[in-house]
């Protein structure tokens, strides 16, 4: 049993360097790579992560706003200063003493509590001096982009797979017709020789008959392979973002007979599967989160430095010019517990996340295990079908020299033609399952270099 499954592991992963083999693929491969819509979308998905990081650097730096605020009013609250009561009598007898009139006398005052056109233009500065929660920040931001790299990776990787399979599935399709044609060759020689057999006494009009319904028949199976094609050939120019009816190249990949080798390359598992990256990404975010939770009680200390100009009637000078400098600090005394309890949810949220990295390690490696038992049946498919087209063909050589010699009937010809070509079509699909199985299990076990 260990043999066998180093031998399954030995072949897959000898199979996963197929695509090195055929510039047609790989050219469609990276032409997909750079052309796929749902790609793009990602790819704008990670840039927005980038400029969320580059935003949370900068939270550091200083901040420099321009501040103006204009205001103009009347009425209102306002308080009556009593200045004349109090400095005309006093003024009245600085009058008398110097016996003139330098003293004039003055009413009192009514101040409005609003101003009037007055206007503030400061530009203020501010700086963090103390805030763990910007660190914090900064790399759950920087491990949110590793995320969004994985998601983009793990897309990708789909992606090469559904574009072999794609290819895969046209190469077959066209083979299949290639068959088809082969067997209709055939039948039209069968009517052929039947009708000219009957013409010359020899032949019963039955065989012509049955020979006519043969040929309706692989003309239906032929129509069937052309709409097989077409299909193929729409879902592989959509995964190509290219136009519905663009040509597909063709390529001998079915027909590469060292491409069943096997080679010893070694085992596979899913160490490499950006999915685990990205689990092992939400668990150090879900740690830094905990971690910034704890932070509560250091207080956030932020200085500010304000430079600007302030007065009535739009004055601008030495008196209206101004400068101020300052601290301000915030710290949490009493929150309704709310503090502990996010840490409490961040601990369960942790927690959580490595519990489901071990259930996400037990699905993978059950996934590369049935990738890989897939791979061996594929295998085993096409020994047999290899088998079974060696016995058809030297089946229908026998049939047909039978028939040529009076020997076999014509029945006898469109049986043994059937069967090979069954045969046939038998080892087309067992090589169409092993390129699937191989590509399934290059995508599970994340051996593929992307570009």
């Amino acid at each position: 049993m260990r043999t066998l499954f180093i031998f399954v592991v030995v072949m897959s992963l000898s199979f996963g360097n197929v695509h090195g083999q055929s510039k047609t693929l790989d050219a469609y491969l990276k032409e997909g790579l750079a052309n796929n819509l749902l790609l793009q979308e990602k790819n704008l998905t990670l840039q927005r992560a980038l400029n969320a990081m580059e935003v949370a650097k900068s939270m550091y730096l200083p901040a420099i706003d321009l501040d103006v605020a204009y205001s103009h009013a009347k009425g209102g609250r306002s308080i009556e200063l009593p200045v004349g009561d109090l400095l005309n009598p006093v003024y009245n007898t600085l009058n008398a003493l110097t016996q003139s009139q330098a003293f004039p006398q003055i009413g009192n005052e009514t101040i409005n509590f609003l101003p009037q056109n007055y206007y503030d233009a400061k530009i203020r500065t501010v700086m963090p001096l103390l805030n763990t929660d910007l660190g914090y920040n900064k790399r759950i931001k920087a491990a949110t982009v590793k995320l969004q790299e994985n998601e983009v990776e793990v897309y990708k990787r789909e992606l090469i797979k559904e574009i072999k399979s794609a290819y895969y599935q046209y190469l077959t399709a066209v083979q299949v017709q290639e068959i088809y044609r082969s067997s209709w060759v055939l039948a039209q020689e069968g009517l052929r020789v039947n009708q000219k057999l009957l013409d010359a006494g020899k032949g019963l009009p039955a065989y012509v008959i049955r020979a006519q319904s043969e040929i309706a028949a692989i003309e239906a199976q032929l129509a069937g392979a052309e709409k097989n094609i077409k299909n193929a050939k729409l879902y592989f120019n959509m995964l190509l973002n290219r136009e519905a009816d663009a040509e597909v190249l063709d390529d001998d990949l079915l027909g590469k007979d060292e491409l069943w080798s096997l080679e010893d390359w070694g085992e596979v598992d899913a160490s490499a599967r950006e999915e685990l990256k990205s689990l092992e990404t939400g668990i150090a975010i879900q740690e830094s989160v905990l971690k910034m939770n704890k932070q509560y009680v250091v207080p956030k200390i932020s200085g500010f430095f304000d430079l600007g100009s302030q007065a009535e009637g739009l004055k601008f000078n030495n008196d209206s010019r101004y400068f101020m400098v300052g601290l301000s600090m915030k710290m949490p005394i009493f929150q309704g517990n709310r503090n502990r309890l996010k840490v409490q949810e961040a601990k369960v949220d942790l927690a959580n996340s490595r519990n489901k990295k071990a259930q996400v390690e037990q699905q993978l490696a059950m996934a590369i295990g049935i990738a890989r038992n897939e791979v061996l049946a594929a295998f085993k498919n096409l020994g047999k079908a290899k088998t079974q087209l060696d016995a058809a063909s030297t089946y229908q050589r026998l049939i047909q020299k039978g028939f040529a010699a009076g020997v076999n009937t014509y029945m006898e010809t469109i049986d043994a033609r059937n069967e090979y070509t069954q045969a046939k079509l038998s080892e087309t699909i067992s090589k169409l399952q092993i390129l699937a199985a191989l590509a399934n299990l290059e995508r599970e076990s994340a051996t593929y270099q992307i570009p």
